[in-house]
């Protein structure tokens, strides 16, 4: 589990600067663990070149030997289905406190033939049935088929995923996987605490926001290079929690960024950098919801040939000649208020834990990182940057023949 959640990690925080790489100061908001997801099920059915391209994207290299040799057992991916059944297993238990869903479902072509080891593993291991769909003929009822799918597992609040049109009649498979989370903060805030307060922008602009405020004990980090606070905000029954990353005197939240790493998101949040303290907490009440189009980012990071109908090999998916990987689309919602939050996507010498006077402001009046994660394993569940307070993941692969 140490091995997946490790990858897991590395990938996310890679999607993550790629998507900050454009210089555009922006919200960002996704789901890691549900790519990670979905590409695992893609690289179960590569090989060659394209499967050791997407297991490098994903750091699988160092960790998963069986991919090295391409996929012919279902138990060959077994440490995987560990690492995120483990994971999964001990969070989706039947609780009225939170929600935590993940789905998979393949659509094939009617007119086409997939390995059946392929789809059997793919059931067996994922939990991801083959639904036979006509999208030659029927595109658009196809379109409709999947999105209705996707937001019923998703609560309803991703809607709309392929919009009219996107389907095409030379689609083969698309392999979808959802997410829906919605929890409650081990201590709620009060709803007649909240008050409308400017958050800053930067450059002299701001804006007003519902600013959630209360005082208890919570575990706080005070960070010296770079200048930040690391405040962990725990749900209930304290598996998951969400670690908010606020820049502090002159640091900027670009230099967080940059000495962003695993290492650094490890020391930054380990029981050792963060201490249990009487902290006054400031927080935004904020709803994002993003859609990305990922196939640009994951070619740059590496994963090329399976988006080249030419280069790719998709032969454990199917004998057809000539499958690519069409589209890559990301579409999350995070909804974080007073009741909870509803989600649907440096070194060692410069770590310095301050002492904390006996009580600690924490103001996120202005942008900030913020991650929530599997306490017990550290693995990333959803990763995100505020930069203007104003959305569950999904991720579509479309396999075409030409």
């Amino acid at each position: 589990m140490d091995n997946f959640s490790t990858a897991n990690n590395e990938f996310c925080l890679d999607v993550f600067k790629e998507l900050n790489s454009n210089g555009i100061e922006e919200n960002v908001f996704f789901s890691p663990v549900t790519m990670f997801y979905a590409l695992s099920m893609v690289l179960f059915g590569a090989r060659g070149n394209s499967a050791a391209q997407i297991e490098k994207v994903l750091h699988l290299n160092h960790v998963a030997e069986p991919f090295k040799s391409g996929l012919s057992e279902c138990n060959k991916t077994a440490w995987m289905h560990s690492g995120f059944g483990g994971i999964f297993s001990q969070i989706s238990q039947p609780n009225s406190n939170y929600t935590l869903n993940i789905a998979n479902r393949i659509y094939g072509s009617k007119t086409k033939a997939f390995n059946q080891q392929y789809l059997s593993c793919s059931e067996q291991l994922y939990q991801a049935r083959l639904q036979p769909v006509d999208f030659e003929q029927s595109p658009e009822e196809a379109r409709k088929i999947i999105n209705a799918w996707v937001e019923s597992k998703t609560n309803g609040k991703i809607t709309n995923l392929f919009g009219k049109g996107t389907i095409e009649p030379s689609c083969v498979m698309v392999l979808v996987n959802a997410i829906y989370f919605k929890g409650q903060w081990q201590h709620k805030f009060q709803k007649k605490e909240t008050i409308k307060t400017p958050f800053h922008l930067g450059q002299g602009k701001s804006v007003t926001v519902d600013m959630m405020y209360q005082t208890g004990k919570f575990r706080l980090a005070s960070i010296q290079d770079p200048q930040m606070q690391v405040l962990e905000l725990p749900y209930v029954n304290k598996k998951l929690s969400m670690v908010i990353l606020l820049p502090v005197g002159t640091a900027s939240l670009g230099q967080i960024e940059k000495q962003l790493n695993v290492k650094t998101f490890h020391e930054w949040t380990s029981s050792s950098s963060l201490r249990e303290r009487e902290v006054e907490v400031h927080i935004p009440r904020f709803t994002l919801e993003i859609k990305y189009e990922l196939n640009s980012l994951l070619q740059s990071l590496g994963m090329t040939d399976v988006f080249n109908q030419m280069k790719a090999d998709l032969t454990g998916i199917s004998p057809a000649k000539g499958l690519s990987l069409s589209k890559v689309i990301h579409k999350s919602y995070v909804d974080v208020n007073e009741e909870g939050t509803e989600a649907t996507s440096a070194t060692g010498d410069s770590l310095v834990v301050k002492r904390l006077p006996m009580k600690t402001q924490f103001v996120a009046d202005h942008p900030f990182l913020f991650f929530i994660r599997h306490v017990h394993t550290n693995t990333i569940f959803f990763c995100g940057k505020l930069v203007s307070p104003s959305g569950n993941g999904i991720e579509p692969f479309s396999v075409t023949e030409r």
